[in-house]
């Protein structure tokens, strides 16, 4: 009897071990049902520029297309009217004066790569969050929010410190001085007046050692010494930080390497869009965040083969039209690897387009000014668009304010992170909008600020369809009766440059999205409610802010050769990029 028990012990536990073994083979392994993100960002494009928000000239059949697949966003709003804030913001989901990176004057961005100033490495950007809960992340594209901060190596701005695994692309912007005979674009003012110093100083002390040959006057040598030494100042105070602004400041870099300095604009859209595809199909079996953050369309436009000539609006169309396929070889690489209903894909601007440009800049349709220009619609009303197929009902329009820096906790909460919690958010969770389980925006109040003053503020009353809209001070255009500062190409935030409104100018952008209607007491019932309302709105916000370190002063700005990011030995700064063909040309 016990030699029987034994026996049946023992079968039975092999039965045990062999259907437990048998479900463990047949299970299949678990499936991640976290989505991918494609964050696309096009530079300086105008709401207006764009076929699906109404251009019926400039050709964007892919960026409508992704419209018609997903959610258009038509009161989606840029932070800031200017580069670096406005990516600030959207990075970390808070208005960029919390990190600093406001402006008190002149300089409103970023001007050298070898500047101090940038992202403050305490700063908490969505793809921090999404690294954590280990994502594979990357950017491909231009950054502008600093490199370097004590040394040329510390990288404390860079995006490799701030959450991306991967980077390729412009530590930098665009600008004029990148494009051989495109013209100067920083500081040209300061560049003119420090260029006359050093002729003036050099003509006096060439006057005075002539003087001193002909024995006309008795003059010191320890004075033609001192005025040859200011002389050799002037000049490498003027002509080493500007004169070679296009190897300081033109240069592509992957992760912390320098790859090309100065770089070349001919290749450069072929070489982002191989990056891209490449990042997705490294990471394409586990979760991922890419920002593609194209250099299109800044000026110096760019004259790319197969897209020249091609637009009924000379460069600057071609180069849209360009950013358009670009953004359809994005989505179509998404399709390629089976991937479109695991990847939400987003579509958008910094800011709106550059009207002081001319031909060679963005136009914002119906919307008051632009680029630079505070709170005006034009300059802050931007595309967005999101695409997720079966998860997004296609075709919707969302007309509710919804800002860049929902993107932030948008995308943390789609990943399973957490949003932080020692710190003020100011995005909002898009997806209960996304997906239609609400009809109403979270932001009752927008701010807008043009550098580090508030320019206006944004009122959607809970109990109205109206959305007021209150500046305290607009910019002085120029010349008279322009509708841009043409005079100055780009419009400031302080002093002589605005002028400011007692009471504010009032708008309702319900019923007058051009801001062309000022309201008044006697043509709006609600107008001394609206004033009171958003007053007390300032007053709650402002408690919110917390003093923090300038990162757009003088001294963080100017360049810093030590500083300097370089691929030689500095200052003998020089290498070109090893390409393959099959990586540099595209063809339309």
């Amino acid at each position: 009897m016990l030699l029987e028990h034994r026996r049946l012990r023992f079968l039975t536990g092999l039965l045990v071990l062999l259907q437990s073994g048998s479900y463990v083979s047949s299970a299949e392994p678990e499936q991640d049902s976290r989505p991918n993100f494609v964050l696309m960002m096009v530079d300086d494009l105008g709401i207006g520029d764009v076929g699906c928000y109404g251009n019926h000239t400039i050709r964007t059949p892919n960026i409508d297309r992704l419209a018609a697949d997903g959610v258009k966003l038509t009161q989606h709003l840029a932070a800031a009217p200017l580069c670096t804030p406005s990516r600030t913001a959207f990075m970390t989901g808070r208005y960029a004066l919390r990190a600093g990176l406001g402006s008190t004057g002149r300089v409103q961005v970023i001007l050298f790569l070898a500047g101090s100033g940038g992202l403050l490495p305490n700063e908490t950007t969505f793809a921090k969050l999404l690294q954590k809960q280990g994502y594979a992340t990357g950017i491909v594209g231009k950054w502008h929010l600093g490199v370097n901060c004590e040394s040329r190596n510390d990288h404390c701005h860079h995006p490799n410190n701030h959450g991306f695994d991967f980077f390729y692309g412009l530590p930098f912007t665009l600008f004029s001085d990148c494009k051989p005979g495109a013209g100067k674009g920083v500081l040209v003012d300061v560049q003119e007046t420090l260029r006359q110093t050093f002729m003036l100083l050099t003509l006096g002390f060439l006057s005075l050692l002539a003087v001193r040959a002909a024995g006309l006057l008795r003059i010191s040598r320890k004075l033609l010494l001192f005025l040859a030494a200011l002389s050799l100042l002037s000049f490498a105070v003027w002509f080493v930080p500007f004169e070679l602004l296009r190897t300081w400041n033109c240069i592509i870099m992957r992760n912390g390497e320098v790859l090309e300095q100065p770089m070349k604009l001919e290749t450069l859209n072929a070489r982002l869009m191989s990056e891209a595809q490449r990042f997705v199909e490294r990471h394409r079996d586990r979760p991922f965040l890419l920002f593609l953050s194209l250099a299109h369309v800044h000026t110096p436009l760019f004259e790319s083969k197969g897209f020249a000539g091609k637009s009924k609006h000379g460069l600057y169309g071609d180069n849209v039209e360009e950013a358009d396929w670009m953004i359809g070889r994005m989505v179509e690489t998404i399709e390629r690897h089976g991937l479109s209903e695991k990847t939400l894909m987003y579509f958008t601007s910094d800011h709106g387009g550059h009207i002081e440009e001319g031909p060679k800049g963005g136009w914002n349709g119906i919307y008051r000014g632009g680029k630079a220009m505070g709170g005006w619609e034009g300059g802050i009303r931007v595309p967005g668009i999101f695409r997720w197929p079966g998860r997004l009902t296609p075709g919707r329009e969302v007309a509710e304010p919804t800002s860049l820096m929902d993107v932030f906790p948008t995308v943390v909460k789609l990943a399973g992170g957490a949003l932080p919690e020692d710190r003020i958010l100011d995005g909002r969770d898009l997806m209960p909008l996304l997906e239609a389980r609400t009809n109403r925006s979270e932001h009752e109040f927008m701010f807008h600020y043009c550098g580090m003053y508030l320019n206006a503020v944004r009122w959607h009353p809970a109990d109205s369809e109206s959305i007021f809209k209150v500046h305290f001070f607009t910019p002085n255009f120029s010349p008279a009766g322009a509708v841009g500062c043409y005079d100055i190409n780009i419009c400031l935030c302080h002093g002589a440059f605005v002028t400011y409104h007692r009471p504010p100018l009032v708008f309702d952008l319900s019923r007058d999205p051009s801001e062309s209607r000022p309201l008044a007491p006697d043509t709006e019932p609600r107008f001394s409610e609206v004033l009171e309302r958003v007053e007390r709105a300032v007053t709650e916000h402002r408690r919110t802010l917390e003093p923090v370190e300038k990162q757009l002063s003088w001294e963080k700005v100017l360049w810093k050769p030590w500083l300097q990011p370089c691929c030689g030995i500095f200052p003998f700064c020089s290498c070109e990029e090893d390409t393959d063909t099959e990586d540099t040309q595209y063809t339309h």
